[in-house]
């Protein structure tokens, strides 16, 4: 069971709903690279480093400023930083119930789940089946950490999640973006909803996807460790459709604009069992080089090179 990274309390008009606070994403799948010292394979380490006195500080003397104007700061003590902070309550308080599909994804930051804590789990279950019944989400403040996050409480299952959001100040607005005055035609119109047809489905499967590019690379780390070396891998040529017309009647599977019948499970659209192939096409196309012991380094065990 997964540890409880905080506990805190949903206000629901007089109802006060104790509840514990999971991660809901984990980034420990991310591949990472550390910085090493190409000569002796030590790991390096970033300095703290004053321009004016030219020379390298501790972080001890390192103190935090404000930039109000260009070169200027007005600097803040500890003390000062600490009263700056909200006060954390750990209060989830509800302003509204709002129908969920008038909150747009883009304002959808961080999820948590939310479990019942200890004598919780009646009120927090009539809060569940209440949102789920009425089709809304329950938006709130909550504060914690010294700050104060907006967020809403939606059903997902028999439970709760609580979904950071993004401030409206925080969201960039659509219309600094270029779009341009395309104008399409009503055929084309009609070949893109038929090709959007052709691949839809009436239900999402995220379990049907996986990290392709995150497991190639672990794939390739391993040829690495093994003492195989690595090659980039030639990007196929592949030919630049101009016209529009011509792009949807290819994509359709053919030179006709005649409807195409929709696809079946046994029969994908070619183009997709191409792209489910591509990582083992990949994987054979590796070069590979004689055996021989990796290259491994550790800053413990290698010494730097002296007399230089």
């Amino acid at each position: 069971m997964p540890r409880a990274i905080a506990t805190g309390q949903i206000a629901f008009g007089l109802v006060s709903i104790p509840v514990k606070l999971f991660s809901a994403a984990e980034s420990s799948e991310k591949v990472s690279f550390n910085m090493l010292h190409g000569e002796c394979g030590s790991r390096i380490q970033q300095k703290l480093f004053c321009p004016k006195d030219e020379r390298n500080i501790e972080r001890t003397e390192v103190v935090k400023g404000y930039e109000f104007s260009k070169g200027q700061y007005v600097l803040f003590s500890d003390e000062e930083l600490k009263a700056m902070e909200e006060k954390s309550t750990q209060q989830i308080d509800i302003t509204e119930f709002v129908k969920s599909d008038l909150i747009d994804p883009i304002y959808f930051d961080k999820p948590y789940y939310l479990g019942p804590d200890k004598n919780g789990s009646r009120a927090y279950t009539l809060l569940a089946r209440a949102l789920e019944e009425t089709g809304r989400w329950a938006v709130a403040k909550y504060a914690a950490r010294g700050k104060g996050y907006l967020v809403v409480i939606r059903p997902l299952g028999k439970g709760l999640v609580m979904q950071q959001l993004y401030y409206p100040n925080e969201i960039r607005s659509i219309d600094e973006i270029d779009i341009g005055d395309g104008e399409i035609k009503d055929n084309e119109l009609k070949m893109a909803i038929q090709l959007a047809e052709m691949s839809a489905s009436d239900e999402f499967h995220p379990e049907n996807y996986r990290d392709e590019v995150r497991e190639r690379v672990r794939g390739l780390i391993q040829k690495k460790i093994e003492g195989e070396e690595i090659t980039a891998l030639e990007d196929e040529p592949q030919a630049q459709v101009i016209d529009l017309m011509e792009a949807l009647r290819r994509s359709l599977g053919g030179g006709s604009s005649k409807p195409a019948s929709k696809p079946t499970a046994k029969s994908a659209p070619m183009k997709l069992r191409e792209a489910k192939a591509a990582p083992a096409k990949a994987a054979k196309e590796t070069r590979k080089a004689p055996q021989r012991s990796a290259r491994t380094v550790s800053a413990k065990t290698v010494t730097a090179k002296r007399g230089r």
